[in-house]
């Protein structure tokens, strides 16, 4: 087997190790119950164009996504958590491998890639993006495919026009999976920066293959949004001025709010923010011209993202893309020249390494105190996980002192599998909301009183999807629509007491019968994860 083959096999099952390993652990989230309950419907109702989330229009966000989660469902079953979220860890797997190969490309260089590719794989965002059922990891995967091929179109001398329709066709499927995002905050990025490093020699020769990547994009990328718009106008209209607000005044942040975005790759915080100080690392480096190209890539990235009023800390996916290759030049850095380091320059690294030894070595002491109330319920978890990261922190400690570097670079790798495999299973069992009351045991109420059921101002997609099929919601651009039966069931998140729904509802008696309570955990209790049930009777 050829030595690139055996590095990229390793990274393939460092990925499936993090992105494959208790996908199911951890509790569905508001942005993954949205799209499933998509995904469902798709399947139960045949709505695979003209999306629809709790039986409603959902144009927000393009299918390819929901097509694949779909897919998945038909094949898993539509309760496991695994299969949902299988598609995103797949699409995990895809980007890293991707990341390495691209680099190689560039680089030429191996080990580098390689590291490259483990840094993505262990980085917090894309670690949390390719566990979650949400689709930033889609946009962005797909979209480091055609960046790969466009590469490849400039730096081949034949097959360009199949290079320009396989980047086209990806491009396009970024599209497909949130529209233009991928396009603006990792795209464009790549574009300038490659331009400023790499001039696009050789675009003249070129332009016609580069005429069909963008028609091929934009065909395959905009045929769903302009069906549609053909076919559902008003909906769309509806769902796109809604959109266009939210991005100008929803989650409005100043422009320096993602400036520390070296923190969102977790465990390589200090090292991805060493690798951005251009004067100390330029002439340390294997190959100035690439580490060059990356660092602008990752830097343009970080700026366009900060001229968006919207700003969210997961909006920063892309840049950690372009950011664990530029972290890769000063691990490889390290691992040649880390023992003729001076003091102060090895400090930092001593202190970085420093902090997961320690984390490692007094994990079972800490872990027994907080968890001793209910250590029975997660015994052989916090076994295995106190085993192994004592191991880990121990060895860590080792080869500090020993001044090795590249054991403790995998040793961190090791980390945080350890973390995935034994310490998330625990996250599952701790801190459990003992009110807890699923929407699911309110169908006795529907069976016991012949009545259907509503929510009177906005629903909980987590409800939605534990309840498993559409509730109709009364209150539609503020006026609050009064059911045609005589008697019904009503879900209140707390806006509408029993004194105004008696009031909205005049003619009808109004008792309280239920509560809804699907906080998962009793620390974090979310008000629009709870309900109250009442019953509305027309009177005689």
């Amino acid at each position: 087997m050829k030595l690139e083959n055996k590095y990229l096999l390793l990274l393939i099952f460092a990925a499936i190790a993090v992105f494959f390993i208790n996908l199911d652990a951890i509790y569905i989230n508001i942005m993954e119950a949205r799209n499933f309950i998509t995904a469902r419907e798709m399947l139960n109702d045949n709505n695979w164009i003209f999306t629809t989330m709790n039986a409603e229009p959902r144009y927000e966000k393009p299918p390819l996504p929901t097509w694949l989660t779909a897919i998945s469902m038909s094949v898993f079953g539509m309760e496991g958590l695994f299969g949902l979220r299988l598609p995103s860890a797949i699409m995990g797997l895809i980007l890293v491998v991707f990341i390495y190969k691209l680099l190689l490309k560039i680089t030429k260089n191996i080990e580098l890639s390689f590291v490259a590719g483990l840094i993505a794989t262990t980085s917090f965002y894309i670690v949390f993006s390719s566990r979650d059922g949400q689709w930033d990891i889609y946009t962005h995967s797909f979209m480091m495919l055609a960046i790969f091929w466009l590469y490849k179109l400039y730096n081949s001398t034949k097959n360009w026009y199949l290079y320009a329709l396989v980047s086209g066709l990806f491009i396009g499927c970024s599209i497909l999976s949130k529209g233009p995002v991928s396009l603006y905050a990792l795209f464009l990025p790549f574009l300038i920066a490659y331009g400023i490093i790499y001039k696009f020699d050789g675009t003249k020769a070129r332009w016609k293959a580069l005429v069909l990547l963008i028609l091929v994009a934009l065909i395959s990328g905009g045929w769903w949004n302009l069906y549609v718009y053909l076919f559902d106008t008003r909906a769309v209209a509806e769902i796109t001025s809604q959109e266009t607000g939210r991005w100008l005044n929803y989650n409005v942040r100043p422009f320096y709010y993602y400036w520390s975005f070296f923190i969102q790759s977790g465990l390589w915080t200090i090292p991805s923010f060493v690798a951005l100080f251009y004067p100390y690392l330029k002439d340390r480096v294997s190959n100035k011209k690439a580490y060059k190209f990356t660092l602008l890539w990752t830097l343009a990235s970080v700026f366009l993202l900060s001229v968006i009023p919207e700003k969210k800390s997961r909006y920063l996916l892309p840049v950690l893309i372009p950011m664990a290759m530029n972290t890769s030049f000063y691990i490889e850095f390290l691992f040649n020249h880390f023992k003729s380091l001076k003091t102060k320059e090895a400090a930092v690294i001593y202190f970085h390494f420093g902090i997961f030894a320690i984390v490692g070595c007094v994990f079972p002491i800490a872990a027994y105190f907080y968890f001793e109330s209910f250590l029975q319920d997660i015994l052989i978890w916090y076994i295995l996980s106190s085993i192994f990261l004592f191991i880990i922190g121990v060895l860590m400690f080792r080869f500090l002192i020993l001044k090795k570097i590249k054991p403790l670079f995998y040793l961190s790798i090791f980390f945080l599998v350890s973390i995935v495999w034994f310490g998330l299973p625990i996250a599952n069992k701790i801190n459990v909301n003992k009110d807890y009351n699923s929407i699911v045991n309110i169908k006795r109420h529907l069976k016991e009183y012949n009545a259907p059921v509503y929510e009177i101002n906005d629903f909980a997609p987590e409800m939605i999807w534990e309840y498993g099929k559409p509730i109709p919601v009364l209150n539609k651009n503020g006026e609050i629509k009064i059911p045609s039966e005589d008697k019904f069931l009503i879900l209140s998140d707390g806006k509408y007491n029993l004194d105004s729904l008696q009031n909205i509802f005049r003619n009808y008696s109004t008792i309280k019968i239920d509560s809804v309570d699907m906080n998962p955990v009793s620390s974090k209790h979310k008000q629009r994860l709870y309900r109250d049930l009442f019953l509305v009777e027309k009177e005689n």
